[in-house]
């Protein structure tokens, strides 16, 4: 199986918790006399079994991740890492930007506010820190189809 299928699988069965969570919400509490829509017993015993399969699928992903060489010196759980960092510093330099830009101000009368901060500046680091993101999220995708899970 290759790194990108076990991602995917991953990815479903995180999906099919929430279905299962949600389904159980509605089945946990009936009124006296009635009966639930579904078998709260069965839902739970199907979502032991979709986390039995994620920490299975964690763990080899995991695994393979940190044995597999990302670029000389690299591994994929460094790229990863890398890729989160960049889409926090993204995140975080936007929001600074938005927070240093003065809303619209209607009256003469109102107090003035000057941002202490080059929000040109914050943005362009931030498209930068976007689109370093992107080129390096690309990359990880390409090695995901080709890079065997390692199963131990």
């Amino acid at each position: 199986m290759k790194l990108a299928q076990a991602l995917a699988e991953r990815a479903a069965v995180q999906t099919r918790l929430d279905e299962l969570s949600g389904r159980l919400a509605a089945s946990a509490l009936i009124q006296e006399g009635e009966r639930p829509v579904e078998d709260p017993q069965v839902l739970l015993a199907e979502a032991e079994h979709c986390f039995d399969r994620l920490t299975r699928l964690v763990s080899v992903i995991n695994a393979t991740n940190a044995a597999t060489e990302f670029e000389p010196g690299v591994t994929v759980t460094a790229a990863i890492a890398r890729r989160d960092t960049l889409a926090r510093r993204r995140q975080f330099l936007s929001a600074a930007a938005q927070a240093a830009t003065p809303g619209n101000r209607m009256g003469r009368s109102e107090i003035k506010f000057v941002p202490t901060l080059d929000v040109a500046a914050l943005r362009k680091q931030a498209d930068e820190a976007a689109q370093a993101y992107r080129q390096l999220d690309d990359r990880l995708q390409a090695l995901n189809w080709s890079v065997d899970l390692i199963e131990s």
